[in-house]
């Protein structure tokens, strides 16, 4: 059973219209440039109400802080809305940071990228004898940037820990050699991420054997 709660941008009752301020009539949201920005210069936006971000706290806290030291600090960071680390927190956690794979593919295009993966078997799986080929890898890559990372997916136990580590990587410039080269800890889930040697596009199958 799978309960999905909606929220509504409760936008159309608040006097928006009177300054002339866009929403959008289907579903109340906001546009605005990356700069939190509406139509109207003097009027900002943040957080679930904007359209086409995500509909996440720390992201609107995140954007709210940059916001204010942008309008009275003299800084100019934007809030990234790319590189966000996020979870489902269902009984095998999914957790990403960054491109999924079709908007890489639109923004990038797709013989500019490599996309890595595989299948995994986490060590406390081993002794009840759970399914070896349920949880999952991948990094997509820009080969155009040095195969930078710029997309992380994980299914697996703890996932929502794992993305969070390596979102602070992918920050900083995460690529597929630095992942290399990066000596793994084991036996740990996140250690797949240093040891994926397969490529979407060969076609070669990524069931594992064992842990």
């Amino acid at each position: 059973v799978l309960l999905a709660i909606g929220r509504d941008a409760c936008t159309r009752n608040i006097g928006l219209q009177t300054i002339g301020v866009k929403i959008n009539e289907k579903n109340g949201k906001v546009p605005v440039n990356d700069e939190e920005q509406t139509n109207v210069p003097y009027v900002y936006a943040i957080g679930d109400i904007l359209e086409g971000k995500l509909e996440l706290t720390p992201v609107a806290i995140q954007a709210g802080r940059l916001l204010a030291q942008r309008l009275y600090g003299g800084s100019s960071k934007k809030c990234d809305y790319i590189n966000v680390p996020t979870t489902v927190f269902t009984p095998l956690e999914y957790g990403s940071c960054g491109y999924p794979e079709q908007k890489a593919i639109d923004e990038y295009g797709e013989q500019n990228l490599e996309v890595y993966h595989t299948l995994f078997w986490p060590l406390e799986w081993t002794v009840p004898g759970r399914d070896n080929n349920t949880c999952y890898a991948k990094v997509i890559c820009n080969k155009q940037d040095n195969n930078r990372v710029i997309g992380l997916h994980v299914l697996g136990p703890n996932a929502g820990e794992v993305t969070q580590g390596f979102a602070a990587a992918i920050k900083c410039g995460l690529t597929k050699e630095l992942l290399d080269e990066t000596i793994g800890i084991h036996p740990t889930c996140a250690e797949v991420f240093t040891t994926m040697d397969i490529t979407k596009s060969s076609g070669q199958d990524i069931t594992q054997k064992g842990c």
